[in-house]
């Protein structure tokens, strides 16, 4: 098989995963959001906790999904990472530096950024929102951070399937 259509598959499944997963995660807090407007079969409930304990309880859930997701993600990007990187070994050096950078970012995330971001998470779940919090800040700068990481990576991820497609054989 030729290693350069492998790699082009291999970064095109990276890419489109990333992509789906920033769909997943802003959806899924929507979704509380949306349920809570039209509650319909799960008004009952809603009405039971009051509309701001719900919205509370709701989005802890989907917090935890998201947790789940992200974490599960990253070791099928590790996956996608490592092929990608075998793939590109016997092409250009400048397409396996950037992809072995893609690589770094993702170890960062998933060692550093998104434990983190999970441990902080659980702790500020039912803190409520008008209060301050220590923890929320500093959330929100590691949140900042890892979407930022993740732009880099798919900009990375676009400049080398580019490279491959549009440069020579």
């Amino acid at each position: 098989m030729n290693t350069r259509f492998l790699a082009c598959w291999l970064l095109g499944a990276w890419i489109a995963g990333s992509l789906f997963m920033i769909l997943v995660a802003t959806q899924n807090f929507r979704s509380v959001d949306r349920l809570l407007a039209a509650p319909a079969s799960a008004s009952l409930q809603v009405a039971k906790l009051g509309p701001g304990e719900a919205r509370t309880f709701l989005r802890y859930q989907v917090s935890e999904q998201n947790r789940f997701y992200f974490e599960t993600w990253e070791k099928i990007q590790l996956a996608l990472a490592l092929a990608t990187l075998a793939a590109l070994t016997g092409g250009g050096r400048l397409a396996l530096i950037f992809a072995g950078i893609m690589t770094a970012l993702l170890l960062a995330e998933s060692f550093y950024l998104t434990p983190e971001i999970v441990r902080l998470g659980r702790l500020i779940d039912f803190v409520p929102q008008a209060a301050p919090s220590p923890e929320r800040d500093h959330f929100w700068k590691l949140h900042g951070a890892y979407s930022g990481v993740e732009l880099v990576k798919l900009a990375l991820g676009f400049f080398v399937s580019g490279r491959l497609i549009l440069g020579r054989r």
